[in-house]
């Protein structure tokens, strides 16, 4: 059955009048190419629906990073916010530049990628071996003079610098949180100092 079009037209002498006009059917070319079209749009909408969405998640993946400073019970305490990732990511300073730690209690040591340490002036120490999911890396000792977080301040610790190490978080490993007393609350990681004077 033809298409029917409603035509509006207007006239000065005749004022309004409406005219139904009887048109064939699209040619298949015209509709293959509106399909084209549609599809085309249908990924336009797409692509920025999932911009948006990384968008959102970006931010919800970077924010909460600053420490809560609270005092408890005359006990002052730090406390991290869980990110979306599940995981404790908060700002600090390293030698008294800022940067970001990623707490991780399976890992043993603090590690820092190379470009990191480069920035930080880190020295590197004596060569060794480590154990990844990717395989054996080559990591070098080095010494920090002081770690910073909140109300957490913590001096002379070792850690290992990990040239091939990629991101822009400090991994914050037992050598350092073992000097920690930390419980979960809610979504938040509560950290103490467990002896302020622990070499």
């Amino acid at each position: 059955m033809p298409a029917q079009y409603l035509c509006l037209t207007a006239d000065k002498s005749l004022g309004l009048q409406y005219a139904v006009t009887m048109m064939d059917d699209i040619p298949p070319n015209e509709t293959q190419s509106l399909g084209k079209v549609m599809v085309i749009c249908a990924w336009i909408l797409a692509i920025l629906l999932m911009t948006l969405f990384f968008s959102r998640w970006s931010k919800e993946y970077q924010m909460n990073t600053k420490p809560k400073m609270v005092t408890a019970n005359g006990i002052k305490q730090t406390l991290i916010k869980r990110n979306v990732l599940n995981q404790y990511i908060v700002e600090g300073t390293l030698n008294g530049k800022p940067v970001t730690f990623l707490l991780d209690t399976g890992a043993t040591d603090v590690v820092i990628p190379g470009k990191i340490a480069k920035n930080l002036q880190l020295e590197n120490g004596i060569q060794g071996t480590a154990h990844t999911a990717g395989g054996k890396v080559t990591i070098y000792g080095t010494q920090i003079d002081e770690i910073v977080i909140g109300n957490i301040a913590l001096h002379h610790l070792k850690a290992s610098i990990n040239p091939a190490m990629e991101g822009n978080e400090i991994l914050l490993g037992m050598s350092a949180l073992k000097r920690l007393t930390f419980y979960q609350q809610g979504d938040n990681l509560v950290l103490t100092v467990t002896n302020p004077k622990s070499p």
